[in-house]
């Protein structure tokens, strides 16, 4: 293999799936998410015997639902890329659907979760704890439903034949979001429901 072979198979190696203004945007929630962790954080340390307690009234079995579902449903979404790389059209789609499913799931156990505060008089100005949590869960269920938006156009553009093995950067890009809101889940459950 000559020298300039090399490089080009380590170039695209290296290069990050998808395009790179998703890598921008995803970079920049990342941003938010951690500023939005620190002041948590911050506020917890003037009060930990107050968030310890409110944290108690949490429903960790629930979070621990969504964590799973949503790497999960990152897998579907890895193994929909995989099966576009192999022009196998069909099987990218019920990935995605899968991946979608899970996303439901999710969406679902939340505004269940939200009832169930709602219907106890909980709110924004109930107590820093909750102001919190409540801020940050829907924040982040917001990014579920832009990322499900997402996945559901990508499965749109596979049932209409956009994708293939030689084009598939849409899915990869759409992949990539998919990732980012699991990434934070995977921070933020630990966080507010578990750490004290």
């Amino acid at each position: 293999m000559s020298t300039d072979t090399n490089l080009k198979v380590a170039n695209r190696s290296a290069e990050l799936p998808g395009d790179f203004a998703i890598w921008i945007f995803i970079c920049a929630e990342l941003l938010v998410f951690a500023v939005f962790f620190l002041a948590y954080a911050f506020a917890r340390s003037g009060d930990v015997e107050m968030f310890n307690h409110f944290q108690q009234t949490l429903d960790k079995e629930s979070g621990a639902l969504n964590t799973f579902v949503l790497i999960s449903s990152s897998y579907f979404v890895v193994r929909a890329v995989q099966a576009i790389k192999q022009d196998l059209q069909q099987q990218c789609a019920n990935w995605l659907l899968a991946a979608l499913a899970g996303g439901g799931v999710f969406l679902v156990v939340k505004i269940m979760e939200f009832a169930d505060k709602i219907s106890h008089g909980i709110n924004l100005s109930t107590n820093t704890f909750y102001m919190f949590y409540l801020s940050l869960t829907f924040f982040h269920f917001m990014h579920v439903i832009l990322g499900m938006v997402i996945l559901a156009a990508i499965w749109i553009g596979v049932r209409k034949g956009k994708y293939s093995a030689s084009e598939h950067t849409g899915i990869e890009t759409g992949g990539a979001y998919w990732h980012m809101v699991d990434l934070v889940w995977i921070v933020l459950f630990p966080l507010i429901y578990i750490l004290n």
